[in-house]
């Protein structure tokens, strides 16, 4: 009996799907990684004595 001709096409066709996923993945932690940065780079600097007193004025009183 003759053999069947494997088909390489479901093996590279898993192949590119697999391989477009992990890239959508990676592409996903690095947007991610990112976002925290620019997050984390945000934030403010030391702040003197009476700006402190200011800020915790304004947030404690209701807007009229």
């Amino acid at each position: 009996m003759a053999e069947k001709p494997k088909s390489v096409l479901l093996p590279v066709l898993a192949a590119v799907v697999f391989a477009g996923l992990g890239r959508m993945v990676v592409q996903k932690i690095k947007a991610d990684r990112a976002v925290r940065a620019d997050r984390e780079s945000k934030v403010a600097g030391p702040v003197d004595e009476k700006t402190r007193a200011w800020i915790s004025d304004v947030v404690r009183t209701p807007r009229q």
